[in-house]
């Protein structure tokens, strides 16, 4: 049976998921899960994660969900991709484990809580929360911070000093690149700081393509979908003063 991939593109995790099985020639039928439709807390989806979050992936009998773990699972269950993912060297792999692990409590917090609290909440029928929105921001920035003075620390141009991308890299760069929907005066003056960072996002970016770019459209249209409607707002709310004040 062909390896189906639970996703929604939106979902960060989602697209190193889907860029991964790309890169690696690894043949797999995507399921679309549309998290604004709330189609992830459907009797189906659970079924397949009880937990009810992308991504998800069923291979033959074997469901798993979490992707790190989907990404350490097809590293190893499938033939062709290449060790540098995620090596065959014992100590290679605890240090990308020990970047995967330090990525959830700490970037994936901090980026998360920032753009869906400034941005895309509205989407998912909740309120926009500055004060969750700030918190988010402070560990982002320090998240990047450490990024660029720790795991980037080295000789090559991927994290733990590698000479080509690891999952670590993969799971890392996507949650970054989720800023891309933000306005570009937020986005610059959140990453502008970090030019190591920037550097690395771009040569994982080149290592993965095309795909990184054809899996990342969905950010450009959503964040030009999301600029049309603050525009009509903010029109709606012009000539609804002009309306108030012409009859004062």
């Amino acid at each position: 049976m062909k390896l189906k991939v639970y996703v929604d593109r939106m979902s960060q995790p989602s697209r190193a998921i889907i860029i991964f099985c790309k890169v690696n020639g690894i043949d797999f039928e995507e399921v679309r899960i549309d998290l604004s439709k709330r189609q992830h807390r459907s009797p189906e989806f659970r079924d397949v994660n009880p937990m009810g979050q992308v991504p998800a992936i069923v291979d033959g009998r074997l469901k798993l969900f979490e992707s790190h773990a989907i990404l350490i699972y097809l590293s190893c269950a499938f033939p062709g991709v290449a060790d540098h993912w995620y090596p065959a060297d014992l100590s290679r792999r605890a240090k990308i484990h020990s970047a995967l692990d330090w990525h959830h409590s700490n970037l994936r917090r901090g980026a998360a809580a920032y753009v869906l609290n400034t941005t895309l909440a509205p989407a998912l029928g909740l309120p926009l929360n500055p004060v969750s929105a700030a918190e988010g921001e402070k560990l982002l920035s320090s998240s990047l911070l450490k990024i660029e003075s720790i795991w980037l620390k080295g000789n090559g141009p991927f994290l733990l000093g590698g000479f080509q991308p690891s999952i670590a890299d993969l799971s890392l760069v996507c949650e970054i690149m989720q800023l891309e929907v933000l306005d570009d005066k937020d986005r610059n003056r959140i990453l502008g700081p970090y030019e190591k960072v920037q550097k690395w996002v771009e040569s994982t970016r080149k290592a993965t393509q095309p795909h990184f770019d054809e899996v990342h459209q969905v950010l450009s249209k959503v964040k030009t979908r999301l600029q049309m409607q603050r525009s009509a707002g903010a029109n709606t709310e012009a000539d609804s003063t002009r309306k108030l004040t012409s009859k004062m």
